[in-house]
């Protein structure tokens, strides 16, 4: 969520013309994250948040913009996508398609605790299950494909060692991905992205409330246990290791599966997922690392981060499944 396209509050106000949200009060621009331009936008009737998509097209958005709507009014707490005088929840603004949604409380919580661990596992599953009759089908568009067409882009980056590693575990991923136990894995609407930084607590840190779900601009259509792998591979571990913290993984997992009871088959698969998980966040970090993007705020992450996961989760650094 870096300030790519500059936004004045000219601006600002011409849009808000087009919806009944009243009048602009206040613009500030949100510096963290790397895809999209994202703003605070204060009015005379509440608070939301305006985003500019910079990498999205305008006939891929509706899959994520239909899709937080639909969580929105199935009780799944996530932004709600606002309507415009015609009824368009997506408009434009300095040349880019945009969104206005509404601004979640609370706020991220770096260092969680088991509380918060399980309250995202349960709500992580109560969104799995409201979005089965979401009709709309995209792919995880960092998914597989992505992998495969992005290894030899970003491996001339890497020492030898790291790129056999990477190189090996394409391989293995696009094995698994022909296999009967990977094609009858659940799946369906998946945030694909549920880091600490996307997701907000209102409350106090020793008895949070969660506020909600945030950035779903890497949504996609991809199996439940994936969503999983990403949240516990972010959640549940000593940052500085990327080793599991037992009862952070077991908080998650538990309230998990009291919402949507796991499989045998996603018990089977979960080590190569969890392994596909870091895999996808090392590369996109090694892109992002090493062929940025020109932005106003931009703050890139460091690749070697998930290397460190992906090798300790080929190691059989694996917390189980309940």
């Amino acid at each position: 969520m870096a300030v790519f396209t500059p936004v004045t509050e000219t601006d600002a106000r011409a849009l808000l013309a087009d919806y009944t949200l009243g009048e602009l009060r206040a613009l500030r621009g949100i510096p963290s994250g790397i895809e999209n331009t994202n703003y605070f936008l204060t009015t005379s009737q509440g608070e939301y948040v305006l985003t500019l998509f910079e990498r999205l097209t305008r006939e891929q958005l509706p899959f994520y913009i239909d899709l937080m709507t639909h969580l929105a009014e199935h009780g799944i707490p996530v932004p709600h996508p606002q309507a415009t005088r015609d009824g368009r929840r997506l408009a434009e603004l300095n040349g880019k398609p945009c969104t206005i949604a509404t601004l979640l409380p609370g706020k991220c919580e770096m260092s969680p605790l088991p509380a918060h661990c399980e309250q995202v596992g349960a709500t992580l599953a109560r969104m799995h299950l409201a979005g089965r009759d979401f009709p709309a089908m995209q792919p995880n568009l960092l998914g597989l494909d992505w992998w495969r067409e992005t290894e030899p882009v970003v491996a001339p980056y890497l020492d030898p060692a790291a790129a056999a590693m990477l190189r090996d575990e394409v391989a293995v991923q696009t094995a698994f991905a022909q296999t009967d136990v990977c094609r009858a894995l659940p799946r369906g609407p998946a945030h694909c992205d549920l880091f600490r930084d996307n997701v907000l607590f209102a409350g106090t840190r020793e008895a949070p409330v969660l506020g909600g779900f945030i950035d779903f601009y890497f949504a996609g259509c991809d199996t439940w246990l994936f969503d999983l792998a990403v949240c516990v591979n972010d959640w549940c571990i000593a940052h500085a290791s990327g080793a599991f913290q037992p009862e952070l993984a077991q908080a998650m997992l538990g309230a998990y599966d009291r919402v949507r009871p796991l499989t045998d088959g996603e018990r089977d698969a979960w080590r190569t997922v969890l392994r596909s998980a870091a895999l996808r966040f090392w590369m996109s970090r090694l892109r992002d690392f090493h062929l940025p993007r020109p932005a106003q705020t931009l703050t890139p992450h460091d690749p070697t981060h998930f290397e460190r996961i992906l090798r300790l989760r080929r190691d059989g650094d694996i917390f189980p499944l309940p």
